[in-house]
């Protein structure tokens, strides 16, 4: 289906993406199985591209696929990618397999997040989490990096709060870099607010920064791994994040294992 696009947008679009992943005209061309003159014209405005093409653009450009809907658009098509709800009936499957993977985890705390941290689902040992937060920061939708960071929080108990505070914030940036979006750019600067400045290089465990935690009953030390749906043609399952914390030491495990 085609639609009705800016003048010049997708053109605009093509350079700006093109630009930002720092690619000359011939790798793009390249890497999406064209000529370097055509996609001169292209980002002239001079030539039209077809459904198929703006398509190899898109994943040449390793655009996320909420972009890559957008570059469609913006050349004149309707978005290929579909965006689901999480509760429509397509997505049970994915629904079943993430509460699957959240109880599994036990006694270790895992989270389901959307985009920027949104909360989607978390299985009960997020409590160690979240115990002394602030209510206000505990209402939906709950933002578990807001929670992390923020002095009401998790932050009053984090002891190396700069050093693992800033590979949060780092990594968003990183993000931001990738795909420009005001309201990230607004949010990290959000967040290197609620950090105090780096004192010390810190102590790592030599492949990670742990999240070392206050609890009652000691110091948690845990390591976070993400997980995605890398193969996913839904943008709403593309943009799905599960991040599972896991012992650092066995004194941690102990302490998470007498918790449960």
């Amino acid at each position: 289906m085609a639609l009705v696009a800016e003048p010049g947008q997708f053109a605009h679009d093509l350079r700006r993406w093109r630009t930002r992943r720092r690619f000359s005209q011939l790798d793009l061309a390249i890497r999406a199985d064209t000529t370097q003159r055509h996609l001169s014209f292209l980002e002239q405005g001079r030539s039209r591209p077809g459904r198929a093409m703006v398509v190899r653009l898109a994943e040449s450009l390793e655009l996320p696929l909420r972009e890559r809907n957008g570059l469609l658009l913006a050349a004149g098509y309707a978005p290929v990618y579909a965006e689901s709800g999480l509760d429509a009936p397509e997505l049970g499957p994915v629904r079943e397999a993430l509460d699957r993977i959240l109880d599994g985890h036990m006694p270790y705390p895992a989270v389901v997040v959307r985009p920027y941290g949104e909360l989607v689902a978390a299985n009960p040992a997020l409590g160690v989490l979240t115990e002394g937060a602030a209510p206000a920061l505990l209402e939906p939708p709950v933002n578990v990096l807001r929670l992390a960071l923020h002095p009401d929080g998790m932050a009053r108990r984090v002891e190396n709060l700069a050093e693992w505070g800033r590979h949060i914030t780092g990594s968003l940036r990183e993000e931001a870099r990738r795909v420009p979006d005001p309201a990230l750019t607004e949010f990290v600067a959000e967040l290197d607010g609620y950090l105090p400045p780096v004192e010390s290089p810190g102590e790592h465990l030599g492949f990670a920064v742990p999240l070392r935690l206050r609890v009652p009953e000691g110091e948690l030390r845990l390591i976070t791994t993400l997980t995605s749906f890398a193969t996913a043609v839904d943008v709403t399952l593309s943009e799905l994040r599960l991040e599972a914390f896991l012992p650092a030491d066995e004194t941690t495990a102990t302490l998470l294992r007498r918790r449960a």
